[in-house]
This record gives structure tokens, C-alpha cells and sequence, in this order.
């Protein structure tokens, strides 16, 4: 019997796959647990528009990220920290203050998850940050940091 998984099966396939089982394992598992479905034409014109809708979402959040990249990439944020003796900073500027200074200066909402920041910035000067907004799109944010 062919059916057609509707979630991931460990050692069977993946969500949307169509596998071929015996016909006692597909009654008395995948579609008595919900797994998965039997192969018809109308569940095959369901998955064909399942994948369809997920493709036309898909590219919306491409679009929606590819935009968003450049607002970030045409902008530039500037944080203060203050300066002790020996011109040493007092603190560090992490992804949360970058954030904070994304949506305050800029406008723009961006989950601190989605910065790449290696180690926060613990010194004056102009740096680029990384942003993944996307697998497929990477931004840079230039953030500058002053004495305040």
C-alpha cells in the first residue's frame, strides 16, 4: 500500500514523502496514529496545494526578509557607553542594545537571535554586524560607538 506521511516517521521519511508499506503497518500505525494518509488522488491534489501554499509562503518571507535587509543595510544605529580611566569602557554593547537601538533609531524590528554577533563590542569605533534575517539572506548593520 502507498501512503502518504503527514508528519516525519524515523526510518520510513520525511513529511509529504509517499512510501510504500505493507499493507498491516500502514492500517494498524500510519493511519491509525494519524502518520499518514492512504494514497488517492484527492490526498495527492491536497499534498500537490499544500505544497504550493508552502512555496507561495516561502517566498513571501524571502521577500519580506530581502526588504528588511535593505533597510538595515542602508541605515546605521549609534550607541552610547560610557568611558572610565585609561579610556576603557565601562560595560559592553551586546545584541539586546543593538536591537533596542534598531527599533528606536531606525524603526525597524529585529529578533536579537538573528544577530551574529561573535563577542559583544567593548570598545569605541564603527563596526558591522551580521544579520540573518534568512537562510538565504544575510544583512550587515553598522553600529557606531561613542562615548556618552
Amino acid at each position: 500500500m502507498e501512503v502518504i506521511l503527514l508528519q516525519d516517521v524515523k526510518s520510513l521519511g520525511k513529511k509529504g514523502e509517499i512510501v510504500k508499506v505493507s499493507d498491516g503497518y500502514a492500517r494498524n500505525l500510519l493511519l491509525k496514529k494519524g502518520l499518514g494518509v492512504e494514497k488517492t488522488p484527492k490526498t495527492m491534489n491536497d499534498l500537490k496545494q499544500q505544497k504550493l501554499a508552502e512555496e507561495k509562503r516561502q517566498k513571501e518571507l524571502f521577500d519580506e526578509a530581502s526588504e528588511l535587509a535593505g533597510k538595515i543595510s542602508s541605515g546605521s544605529i549609534t550607541l552610547k557607553i560610557k568611558m572610565g580611566e585609561g579610556g576603557r569602557t565601562f560595560g559592553s554593547v551586546s545584541t539586546k542594545e543593538i536591537v533596542v537601538g534598531l527599533k528606536e533609531q531606525l524603526g525597524l524590528d529585529v529578533d536579537k537571535k538573528k544577530l551574529q554577533l561573535s563577542e559583544p563590542i567593548r570598545n569605541f569605533g564603527t563596526y558591522k554586524v551580521p544579520v540573518k534575517l534568512h537562510p538565504q539572506v544575510t544583512s550587515e548593520v553598522t553600529v557606531k560607538v561613542v562615548e556618552a
